[in-house]
């Protein structure tokens, strides 16, 4: 007999909602993000700034752990006791990184067309597990892209040329940022690049802008315009060849420096890499330029 048959109804859909609930399995994700936060927890709580967690409490939570089990119901449990058991395991949870340390990105959909002399070709990215903030406007970028492609094929109603190719790859993927690099060509008469990244900050889960890097933009900002303004007149002298919009004989047109939101990732060495579109900063030959930005300017990220 079912010894809650005589308990109140109330308690039995409690009861009934528990175990169902305690039978999930858990993402093999979420445990790895729960035993993390656990360690982190544990760390904290052994560290000479922060004390031991109160013996009571302690008891009762590795009581709580080995009566429930890995189980989603006790991933919930042992994060909302964790998070009010101690302020100091509470700030140790807020350090687990939203996005993993390895991200995996997909393509979401790809739009294609191809009418009369028109066509275009379309790689829409996304980051798995990610939250909305990320993908979002990863989404409404290529939506955009594909709204001037199709205006524009609506006005020439097919006749004239016109390709638009957009494709993506992963240039940065550490434990602290995920940088989403999308690649446009559009060849009307003649063709222009455009270079946007993502870059998405793995412990907020939200995409960060060049000055959202830095407790000082303005003087940071500063400071990275004045070397790359030097790299571009040390190009200069040493190859004929290579020419930018500085020192020019037509000055208003000159690079001046940063607005804080111009695309940018890290190299393998940590190094911030700042990215520019065809004709921004150089002439159409050179294509779409990036500069490598010194340790000593930046810092490493």
């Amino acid at each position: 007999m079912d010894q809650n048959e005589f308990k109140p109804s109330g308690y039995r859909q409690l009861e009934n909602l528990r175990q169902e609930y305690a039978s999930l399995p858990v993402p093999l994700e979420a445990r790895e993000r729960i035993l993390k936060g656990i360690a982190l927890g544990k760390r904290a709580s052994h560290s000479k700034e922060f004390p031991p967690l109160p013996p009571q409490k302690g008891v009762i939570f590795m009581k709580l752990i080995k009566r429930t089990g890995m189980t989603a119901a006790a991933a919930m449990m042992a994060i909302t006791i964790l998070a009010n058991i101690d302020p100091t395991i509470a700030n140790a949870m807020e350090q687990i990184p939203v996005i993993g340390p390895i991200s995996k990105v997909v393509t979401f959909r790809t739009y294609e067309n191809n009418t009369d002399n028109f066509e275009a070709n379309v790689q829409i990215p996304q980051v798995e597990a990610a939250p909305e903030a990320v993908n979002k406007p990863i989404e409404q970028y290529a939506d955009e892209l594909i709204a001037s492609y199709e205006k524009e094929l609506a006005q020439s109603q097919g006749e004239g040329h016109y390709s638009l190719d957009s494709s993506y790859k992963v240039v940065t993927d550490n434990n602290k940022y995920l940088c989403i690099r999308i690649d446009t060509t559009v060849v009307m008469a003649s063709g222009a690049e455009y270079t946007k990244i993502f870059t998405i900050d793995k412990s907020t889960g939200k995409v960060i802008s060049l000055k959202d890097l830095f407790q000082n933009p303005s003087e940071k900002l500063a400071a990275i315009s004045s070397n790359i303004k030097e790299q571009m007149a040390d190009q200069m002298a040493k190859d004929d060849s290579v020419s930018y919009f500085y020192n020019s004989d037509m000055p208003e047109d000159d690079f001046k420096g940063l607005s804080g939101e111009e695309s940018f990732y890290f190299n393998q060495q940590g190094l911030l890499v700042i990215t520019f579109d065809e004709y921004e900063v150089a002439p159409g030959y050179m294509g779409a330029v990036e500069f490598t930005i010194p340790a000593d300017v930046a810092g490493t990220f």
